[in-house]
């Protein structure tokens, strides 16, 4: 078995056991990275930075320090802020930016013994569902180059399903982790908004935002969590909630638990095989001794709507400080995703038009949020598809924006509710991956990972 393709906790233990070293794991990666050069997954490579973060690890794993990411290679989203490494958000507005200080969920893998592989690549300012709207070109499915591999968080998937770093981080604003974590066959995980710190992530929409990771199993996702969340006091939408042993959950099974399936997320265009394949899911945790029942969440077809209206205004705003004045180039430098959400903003925001359109959408929002709370009073999750098709070809949907838009329809809700979500890999459809969502109340991870181990062990 190549190194690379390790996960998180096997190569830990390799570690610790010193059956190979952190110089040799690391260098799997990165002959990795160059000999998929093609599939465009990174923007920038630290090889220099982490072998010698290598190194130094080697010399604590000799002395047994244990820390529980101790020499291992894990990459982040070109949006997490890297003190003396390029920052670019894939825009070229922020072409040569050099951060002077990094993100504290950066800071918290450093300090748990994370060695930065790379910084990937996204579409700019996290503003897309394919991974096709990098200024630094689209990145490109793993499984087959032609097809896209979700997005925006796209080259973090991308380098967890293609064995380049053995972690990933992203940001999940409407199904930015959990879309390309189906399409790539990974794991991706949205925790509850305010679970993870978002300070020194560029932010794309701050009511929205959550702060996630990829993995190649939910062992690992739920490792990555317990290093990630916390409380910050750089963040002020952070509650002071304890943090779970989120590893507890893995081995409880799924008996009595009842799951809520929505009959809104089953209707009128969702693929009949990606269908097909979640009642086969829900079977087999049926046999697992869960229990599984119909919902409503009345609510859902004015999601999209929604979040269409309120993204676009906190992207507008957000984006009001890239004046090439302080940092980075003028605003002349936009790609046409990025200018297309900030007219949409700034007009749903103008006067005349706020009560509206954002004052309503908030409204709205309330009511989505509320048919959440009240269908977790019945169910302990609920699983729903991650996305309505599978991956599509490269080019197909980037003169329809409508269409795109329409692709993040099952995972905008959860943001919107602000509660966690994970995508779970349950096999391929036409030779490409489809994943499972799972939903549940506030601050549930620990759930999360307890259904979504049982549904890793059914063999999908």
């Amino acid at each position: 078995m190549s190194l690379n393709t390790l996960s998180l906790k096997q190569a830990k233990e390799g570690l610790s056991k010193k059956k190979f070293s952190s110089i040799e794991l690391v260098n799997s990666c990165l002959s990795e990275i160059k000999e998929r050069k093609n599939l465009n997954a990174f923007i920038t490579v630290c090889v220099k930075e982490a072998l010698e973060e290598a190194k130094e690890a080697d010399r604590r794993i000799k002395d047994e320090e244990n820390f529980p990411l101790l020499g291992i290679p894990i990459s982040l989203k070109d949006i997490y802020l890297t003190k003396g490494i390029r920052t670019t958000a894939a825009s070229r507005v922020l072409d040569n930016y050099i951060p002077q200080y990094s993100a504290t969920v950066v800071k918290k893998l450093k300090e748990a013994g994370g060695i930065i592989i790379g910084k990937t690549n996204c579409d700019a300012w996290a503003h897309g569902s394919s991974g096709e709207n990098s200024d630094f070109g689209p990145t490109k499915n793993p499984w087959d180059e032609e097809y896209v591999p979700g997005g925006s968080s796209s080259g973090s998937a991308v380098s967890v399903a293609a064995n380049m770093s053995l972690a990933s981080t992203g940001t999940d604003t409407g199904g930015s982790i959990r879309l390309p974590a189906s399409f790539c066959n990974v794991v991706g995980l949205k925790p509850t908004y305010g679970r993870v710190s978002r300070y020194g992530i560029i932010a794309m929409a701050s009511s929205l935002d959550s702060i996630g990771h990829f993995t190649k199993n939910v062992e690992d996702s739920a490792l990555m969590l317990s290093v990630t969340a916390g409380k910050d006091p750089n963040d002020a939408t952070m509650p002071d909630k304890k943090v779970d042993d989120y590893e507890n959950y893995l081995n409880k099974g799924v008996k009595d638990l009842k799951i809520g399936i929505p009959k809104e997320y089953f209707s009128e265009g969702l693929d009949k095989r990606i269908k097909e394949k979640i009642e086969r899911s829900i079977n087999l945790l049926e046999a697992r001794g869960a229990i599984a029942e119909y919902i409503s969440l009345p609510h859902t077809e004015y999601a999209i709507a929604c979040y269409y209206i309120i993204q676009p205004a906190e992207v507008s705003s957000n984006l009001a400080r890239y004046d090439g004045i302080r940092y980075g180039n003028d605003r002349s430098s936009f790609a046409d995703e990025a200018k297309r959400r900030i007219m949409f903003g700034t007009y749903v925001l103008s006067s005349g038009y706020y009560e509206a359109y954002y004052k309503r959408a908030m409204q709205v929002r309330t009511l989505i949020k509320k048919d959440f709370d009240d269908a977790f009073k019945k169910v302990d999750v609920v699983i729903t598809p991650v996305s309505p098709t599978p991956p599509w070809k490269l080019g197909e949907k980037t003169s329809d924006p409508l269409a795109m838009y329409l692709s993040d329809i099952y995972t905008v809700t959860a943001n919107l509710a602000g509660i966690p979500g994970i995508s779970i890999p349950m096999g391929l459809i036409d030779n490409l991956p489809a994943g499972i969502q799972i939903l549940g109340p506030h601050f549930s991870e620990g759930r999360l990972f307890q259904v979504g181990k049982a549904v890793e062990e059914s063999g999908l």
